[in-house]
């Protein structure tokens, strides 16, 4: 069963969060309307570095149609199996998807959820196009669908110790806060690039690629590493427009030059390989001092 997480916190003052019909408010008055597409802003203006921060429509709408295709579906599959691994049946778990994106991952995982275990989600993401993109796609009842939310993990709008997982893919950490908003022994998940993740499409974008630094199996600060695995696959683009999905969903579609993004654009077929590490680490009890 899939339900809203709804132990939200006042992005302003750290209060818990009541809803009071289509708003949310806090003890101090402090309140954040629900949009009519069924989504909250809890993204303060003076916690914003730009006007429109996050991904941009266009960017999304790429995401959107490159994973709705099923492209990157092993990668879901395999975060949904580490993600449900260890859950007690038949009692309400709750989880985070902290820079959610049009919120492929987390449907994937409401789909693969077992009748007998209860899931209470939320999706996170800093844009406002990505929150809106996954709200639209969200076509269950308000009360079996996750509570989507524009927000920062920089301050995440969440009370701390209430979520059971924490999922962050190929997204910006900040670990302090992951462990603030885990209980005790919940698990944080990470999803990165591996060292030969599109590499046939990085090699035609870049004069020449950069040594890649050795992972790290070390887990941050306040965690206990658990495990790692790797999520390696071939995929064939077909068409102008899937290859070019692909590289405005990633960050190389700014950080190659004008002729490399041209040489990309003149594709008409590619085969990459998908290489991604999905690292499991443990929240630590804080020390009693």
């Amino acid at each position: 069963m899939i339900s809203p997480f709804l132990s939200l916190a006042c992005p302003l003052d750290g209060a818990p969060l009541h809803r009071d019909g289509a708003t949310w408010r806090c003890a101090a008055g402090h309140s954040f309307d629900i949009a009519t597409q069924a989504y909250t802003h809890l993204l303060p203006v003076q916690k914003k570095r730009s006007r429109d921060p996050g991904d941009s429509k266009d960017m999304v709408a790429a995401r959107r149609r490159f994973l709705n295709a099923g492209n990157y579906q092993p990668i879901a599959a395999a975060v949904s199996r580490a993600l449900l691994t260890g859950l007690p049946p038949y009692q309400m778990a709750s989880c985070l998807d902290a820079g959610c994106g049009e919120g492929y991952y987390l449907r994937q995982l409401a789909a693969a959820t077992p009748d007998r275990q209860m899931l209470a989600l939320i999706g996170l993401d800093i844009s406002k196009w990505a929150v809106l993109a996954a709200a639209r796609q969200s076509t269950s009842p308000p009360d079996v669908r996750p509570n989507w939310v524009v927000g920062s993990n920089a301050n995440l709008p969440v009370l701390p110790g209430t979520l059971d997982r924490v999922l962050c893919m190929f997204g910006f950490p900040v670990y302090a806060e992951f462990a603030r908003v885990l209980k005790p022994a919940g698990q944080l998940l990470q999803v990165d690039a591996g060292p030969d993740h599109l590499r046939e499409l990085r090699e035609i974008i870049y004069p020449t690629l950069k040594p890649e630094r050795l992972a790290d199996q070390q887990a941050p600060n306040g965690f206990a590493f658990l495990s790692s695995e790797t999520v390696r696959f071939s995929l064939e683009l077909n068409g102008a427009e899937q290859i070019a999905d692909l590289l405005a969903m990633t960050p190389h579609l700014y950080r190659a030059s004008a002729e490399g993004r041209a040489r990309a654009a003149a594709l008409t077929a590619l085969k990459v390989t998908v290489d991604v590490r999905l690292t499991r680490s443990k929240r630590l009890a804080a020390k009693r001092r």
